[in-house]
């Protein structure tokens, strides 16, 4: 797998002058121009990258998904994921793309918090449409991190780690409005999300793939992890795990009421390894233990 290690070089590659940062950049695509390299046909960045695009055309691939990009997009990468770039169906158009190194965090708070924001491992098809005052309010803010590149000073990171953070916050904001506003269709996924956990439960697949999981459930409705998680989160106040264990909860107080199987049968077919890892969530989520919680029934 190809990798693109510096700012500088991913510069070189859309034939670029060298940045003004060792360490951050901001690219205006309509001045681009993707060198026809070998490195397109699967690679991976060092850097973070947060691409905002407006009336580009053009696929880009992570793993198996594909994404048309169209007016209006904002969509981030995390260092290290490996992408696929199909530079002879693509215009670049017009838009911009920040780059930062992950050493430019260091020693700053940003380094501690940037995982926090999930859109980094959100997939290419999970990508933020931009209204138009969305567009220039995040415009504005890649300017001024574009001012201060140079001259460099002891202020430097400082103020373009701020501004980076203040896109992040946006984008947050953003994307809340986003799930907001696509009422109908995150609807169907939430219906979505409900039949199949509860079909996973319902028909014994505890048996063939264990406790059900994030990564799981997400794969089975063709989203990332984290966009699912936020999405629930922004509907419903709580994140995929919490959902899981929820319907964990409510299973195992059926089968607790309703059947002679001991504490540990119970657990093994809820898709727990060790019965002990179920006591301590139930009685986490009830304050009493699962043989507790029995006696009230008998």
């Amino acid at each position: 797998m190809n990798a693109i290690n510096s700012v500088s070089e991913f510069h070189r590659l859309l034939s670029l002058p060298s940045p003004r940062h060792p360490l951050v950049s901001v690219i205006n695509l309509s001045e681009s121009i993707f060198l026809d390299d070998e490195v397109w046909k699967g690679f991976v960045n060092r850097f973070y990258c947060v691409a905002l695009k407006r009336e580009a055309t053009g696929k880009i691939r992570y793993g198996q998904q594909h994404y048309d990009y169209d007016k209006g997009v904002l969509s981030f990468t995390a260092p290290n994921q490996v992408q696929y770039l199909d530079i002879h169906n693509m215009e670049c158009g017009s838009g911009f793309l920040l780059i930062f190194h992950p050493d430019f965090l260091l020693k700053h708070a940003l380094a501690g918090s940037i995982n926090n924001y999930g859109f980094f491992s959100y997939a290419v098809n999970e990508a933020l449409h931009l209204s138009a005052e969305e567009e220039d309010d995040l415009i504005t803010i890649l300017n001024k991190i574009d001012k201060e590149c140079a001259p460099i000073d002891k202020h430097t990171q400082d103020i373009i780690l701020s501004q980076i953070e203040l896109l992040l916050n946006y984008s947050n904001r953003f994307y809340e409005r986003q799930f907001i506003t696509r009422k109908n269709n995150n609807s169907e996924l939430l219906a979505k999300f409900e039949q199949l956990v509860d079909h996973y439960f319902d028909n014994n697949d505890t048996a063939q793939y264990g406790l059900l999981t994030v990564q799981h459930i997400a794969g089975q409705m063709n989203l990332s992890p984290n966009y699912l998680s936020d999405l629930l989160r922004v509907h419903t106040g709580q994140n995929t795990q919490q959902h899981i264990h929820e319907k964990l909860i409510d299973k195992a107080k059926e089968k607790l009421s309703a059947t002679q199987l001991t504490v540990s049968e119970i657990a093994f077919a809820l898709g727990f390894e060790h019965a002990q890892s179920f006591s301590t969530l139930f009685k986490k989520k009830t304050q009493m233990s699962p043989m507790r919680f029995r006696q009230i029934f008998q």
